[in-house]
């Protein structure tokens, strides 16, 4: 079993940056690929990024390649997602995800966080 806790979701400017946080406890934190996902107000839940274990290799969605960037260490057991450049249409609950599959997250990951609020105003 893994928890998985997020933080540092808030309201914003676009253009403006937030980092999110997600602490995780229990398994081993390194042998988990983790990731993000986030579903908008009327949305399905989607895909935004993913890490593999060691944090060598990383996956982003076209909506967000070149604004956020997915980082982890595994001393800390946490998993980051720096978001720049933010646009309102990046308004969402954002999920952490952990998954036993070392490469990557799958579409439906074993572990999910309870979700952080992210509001970019115009």
């Amino acid at each position: 079993q893994v928890q998985l806790v997020e933080s540092g979701g808030g309201l914003v400017q676009a253009g403006g940056s937030l980092r999110l946080s997600c602490a995780a406890a229990g398994r081993t934190f390194s042998r988990y690929a983790m990731g993000w996902f986030r579903q908008a107000p009327g949305k399905e839940r989607e895909f935004i990024t993913s890490i593999n274990w060691s944090g060598g290799r990383t996956y982003y969605a076209d909506s967000v390649k070149g604004r956020f960037t997915i980082s982890r260490d595994n001393a800390k057991s946490t998993v980051y997602l720096q978001m720049n450049s933010l646009k309102p249409e990046d308004t969402a609950v954002y999920y952490c995800a952990a998954d036993p599959d070392m490469v990557r997250v799958t579409p439906l990951p074993t572990y999910w966080g309870q979700g952080t609020q992210v509001t970019v105003s115009s």
